[in-house]
């Protein structure tokens, strides 16, 4: 039975991130239903107030335990620079017990781009995992992030390290994996009269790209805003549930709301894994955008968020992010770049739901499953 160790990245200090959570336990879910022996690795960084420090880890423990990682949880603080010999002062488990598990793994299992150099050193076989795909190439190829090295380097994107990327490889042997989902967790949950096309995202942040004199706004808010007439062009009902922090924010909801779409905040209906399933599986079906960096990198990138409306049988109207060698444009899954094809792309679900619905499951069955993404990465690695 291999023993894997998933180094995930911010997930204890952002419970209010349910979305986030199911990103690394689609992974981790995969594992168990493969018979791996699975442990979660994560740095935990301290707010310097205890009650605050201890009600995360206990939310966070409690959810371990919730999806079968009860005592399988090493956290770990390190405020150093790396180096091979610097000390770790762990959470969950002895010193001893802790480095008797990183003795004995068969693979670190990284998403972490910037782990530490002291905890990659411990491991005798580490593999990266790309969940940005384009992006992460770019930041290493502009200098503007260092990922430590790594024996493998795997990646969810499907362009990625191929001779029609837009962009570079980093002189990295890319191993091409799909985003998972976990179909056991993530059952088929039809229901035709489900009545609100829904998406769940972060709105503004301070995400720009800049490559030498090129700049540009890399945020959702960019992206929705260029199709904010939608509500205007089809009847079907369409909702956002958004995280909303600044003043422009909320004059961006007020203009959302003007245009006919329903704005929600975010942490209403995402701030539990639980709570984000139950948002995805009440909701008709997916309306989402993508940034500008995918359009501009063709990575022919889909959302795990996606992937999980998708598996609960929800169709998505998604915007193209370039051609996909797997993903299907039609059927269960539609890919828009106008508004008049967005409009057009709701209307055809809606005049087909139930045929849509099973299409949608099937995607994720043939292409997405969690037990055969994580035996690709095994049968890479081990």
């Amino acid at each position: 039975m291999p023993i894997i160790v998933l180094s995930p990245f911010n997930v204890v200090n952002f419970p209010q991130g349910g979305g986030h959570f199911w990103v690394y336990m689609q992974y981790a879910q995969g594992l168990l239903r493969l018979g791996c022996e699975v442990y979660w690795l994560e740095n935990f960084r301290t707010s310097g107030d205890e009650q605050v420090d201890a009600a995360l880890l206990h939310t966070f423990f409690a959810r371990m335990h919730r999806y079968g990682l009860d005592g399988k949880v090493i956290l770990y603080e390190s405020g150093h620079s790396g180096g091979d010999a610097a000390p770790l002062e762990y959470i969950g488990m002895s010193p001893a017990e802790a480095e008797a598990v990183f003795d004995k793994a068969d693979l670190l299992l990284n998403f972490h781009y910037a782990a530490d150099a002291s905890v990659l050193a411990r491991f005798k076989r580490t593999a990266l995992v790309d969940i940005d795909p384009g992006l992460l190439q770019f930041w290493i190829s502009r200098s503007q992030l260092t990922v430590g090295a790594h024996d493998y380097y795997f990646t969810t994107g499907e362009t990625v390290g191929t001779p029609g990327a837009f962009f570079p490889d980093c002189d990295l042997n890319w191993l091409r994996i799909r985003p998972p989902v976990c179909l056991e967790q993530w059952p088929y949950a039809y229901n035709s009269d489900a009545g609100t096309f829904t998406t769940i995202s972060n709105w503004d942040s301070d995400d720009w790209i800049v490559d030498g004199d090129e700049a540009y706004e890399n945020t959702k808010r960019r992206a929705f805003l260029e199709f904010i007439d939608l509500p205007r062009l089809t009847a079907q009902r369409l909702e956002l549930a958004l995280y909303l922090r600044t003043d422009r924010d909320f004059e961006d909801r007020a203009a959302l709301e003007e245009s006919g779409w329903r704005v929600r905040p975010s942490a209403e209906v995402a701030h539990t894994p639980e709570s984000y399933q139950n948002y995805i599986q009440q909701s008709r079906g997916e309306f989402s955008c993508a940034k500008r960096s995918c359009m501009k990198f063709q990575n022919a990138w889909i959302s795990d968020r996606t992937l999980c409306y998708l598996a609960s049988g929800k169709p998505a109207v998604v915007q193209d992010t370039g051609p996909s060698s797997i993903l299907p444009n039609g059927e269960g899954l539609f890919r828009f770049s106008t508004l008049k094809q967005a409009a057009k792309a709701l209307g055809a679900v809606n005049n087909d739901y139930k045929r849509h619905s099973e299409a949608a499951r099937q995607i994720v069955e043939t292409y997405f499953d969690a037990k055969k993404v994580t035996e690709q990465i095994l049968s890479s690695v081990l």
